[in-house]
């Protein structure tokens, strides 16, 4: 996913007796009956007529089973025991077999006003703790029926609100909750999700301000009569003048990357591509995120070019859809080991006798934008870098600047706050110690890197980005120019957040209710005005 969906939370210390409860209404709500039927819950989620994914509620004894799978995203099976009140969740790759490994494993605890996890691989679980507020509830962010459960815990404590640790973002926010009648509404960032409830179970589950709803599957436990989600489609569309191709990538680290190459029709001779580079966590090669409908930015980019004559090739991130690397590979990698799958990626592409080898550019987002210079840097030979909300802080600074902003929103005194930003240092050192990715990322200056680009360079930047702040593109800029780069472009965009999305806000908080989800046309209109003065055509 992008650079960090605020890997360390807002928090408070007001204190809310609800995790013993949480138990007994997951046995007792769903538990008993689905138990009495001897069959799973079976759930479609539909927008409109359109099929986007399955969940699936299984119970046992003193435990909650579901499978959640959206269309083109990670299969999440998840866990929840009554006690002690643990969430565990499995994330295996998009339409891998049902026996297959999985990429990650994270379980979630509340201690006291902290939430305890074990993040990894099975056998090599790394302890974390997040700071949040006691009592808080561990959430899947996008499931609607892991949030119907919680809805169901308010509504029979009486509650009117309940602190959610989202597990997505690791932010704990407060969740609104009332009834009405069989029906309860949860409001989550201003976001309202409606429980309806039959016989102690959920019968539907609707958002309705993304037209977003998930039913109960009436033709039998697989679901019958709903289609299946369809497989996201690499393809040019139809009418395009350019060609896709999939293409598989060899590595020499023992797994192949593949990804799709997209190329400009009536075209002779080698044609220049560029190498979208995504930011953090597992992403597809179009950069996904299933808390955004629709959002696929590297199609987006691909599209662009390539009605500017210009080729592209955007890659599934190793151990993610097709790629191969997962496990260890993956969990264990840095984003200078991501470095090294661009350089086999350009190492391939050198090969082709379609593209031009001395005509490869790299376009980062987030994360991306710092796996670019690296890349850059270790072969002088690439003709040029676009960093898309790429930082110029280190992740330290950045996390540091997160939680700030999450302690200042926080409704506290001045003496809480004071309190809460006293626990920051000793997370963050406890997050470097036991995370390899998040201690390179926490210790790495890009400015070093930056220095030592000679490449054209082209920054993008969103003016309401909460994740890599705007001045952070300023200070990239200036920082390439001071060591002699003369060939940098800095271009800034009003209203545009990380995401480069329309977004007066930028709060992360905001982005499952934006409407647009489309990449800006001017920053697409940017980067392929850039590029094409840049690599010719």
């Amino acid at each position: 996913m992008m650079l960090l969906l605020s890997r360390l939370p807002r928090t408070t210390r007001r204190r809310l007796a609800f995790i013993a409860l949480l138990g007994v209404i997951v046995g007792l709500v769903l538990g008993t009956t689905v138990r009495a039927q001897g069959a799973p819950l079976r759930f479609v989620y539909l927008r409109g007529a359109d099929t986007l994914a399955f969940e699936t509620l299984t119970p046992g004894s003193g435990v909650m089973h579901g499978v959640l799978e959206y269309r083109g995203q990670p299969r999440i099976a998840w866990e929840q025991t009554r006690a002690p009140l643990r969430l565990t969740l499995t994330v295996f790759a998009p339409g891998s077999a049902a026996d297959a490994a999985p990429l990650q494993v994270a379980s979630f605890v509340a201690q006291g006003d902290s939430m305890a996890a074990e993040i990894g691989a099975r056998g090599a679980m790394r302890p974390q703790r997040f700071a949040s507020k006691a009592g808080a509830v561990p959430l899947i962010n996008n499931s609607l029926l892991h949030t119907a459960l919680i809805g169901a815990l308010a509504r029979e404590s009486g509650r009117a609100t309940i602190p959610l640790f989202l597990t997505n973002g690791a932010q704990t926010v407060d969740g609104a909750v009332s009834t009405t009648g069989d029906t309860t509404t949860v409001t989550i960032g201003g976001m309202s999700l409606q429980v309806l409830w039959q016989n102690g179970v959920p019968l539907e589950v609707r958002v309705p301000a993304q037209n977003l709803r998930a039913v109960r599957a009436t033709g039998g436990a697989n679901g019958e009569g709903f289609a299946a989600p369809k497989p996201v489609s690499y393809d040019a569309p139809p009418g395009a003048p350019y060609t896709s191709e999939t293409v598989t990538i060899p590595t020499p680290r023992g797994y192949t990357l593949a990804g799709t190459l997209t190329r400009p029709k009536g075209v002779s001779g080698p044609v220049p591509v560029v190498i979208t580079i995504s930011g953090s966590g597992p992403q597809d090669r179009d950069s996904r995120i299933p808390i955004v409908r629709d959002y696929a930015p590297f199609r987006d980019i691909a599209d662009t070019l390539g009605r500017r004559g210009i080729a592209v090739l955007r890659y599934d991130d190793r151990g993610v859809g097709q790629s191969g690397g997962s496990g260890a590979v993956r969990d264990t990698a840095t984003s200078e080991d991501f470095a090294d799958d661009v350089l086999s990626v350009v190492q391939y592409l050198r090969m082709r006798d379609a593209v031009d080898g001395t005509r490869i550019a790299l376009a980062g987002h987030s994360e991306g934008g710092l796996i670019a210079p690296i890349v850059a840097v270790k072969d002088p030979r690439i003709r040029a870098v676009a960093l898309l909300a790429g930082p110029a802080n280190t992740g330290r600074k950045i996390l540091e600047y997160q939680n700030e902003n999450g302690i200042r929103a926080a409704t506290v005194s001045e003496a809480q706050r004071d309190s809460l930003r006293r626990t920051v240092p000793a997370a963050l050192d406890s997050l470097a110690r036991t995370n390899r990715w998040m201690r390179y990322f926490m210790t790495t200056d890009p400015l070093v890197t930056a220095r030592r680009m000679t490449q054209p360079v082209l920054i993008l930047q969103g003016d309401t980005d909460q994740q890599v702040t705007p001045e952070q593109a300023d200070t990239l800029a200036a920082t390439l120019r001071r060591a002699g780069n003369r060939a940098v472009t800095l271009r800034r965009f009003p209203a545009t957040n990380h995401l480069f999305l329309a977004d007066s806000s930028g709060s992360p908080a905001g982005y499952t209710a934006l409407k647009a989800t489309k990449v800006r046309q001017e920053v697409l209109g940017a980067l392929a005005d850039w590029a094409v003065r840049t690599l010719g055509r």
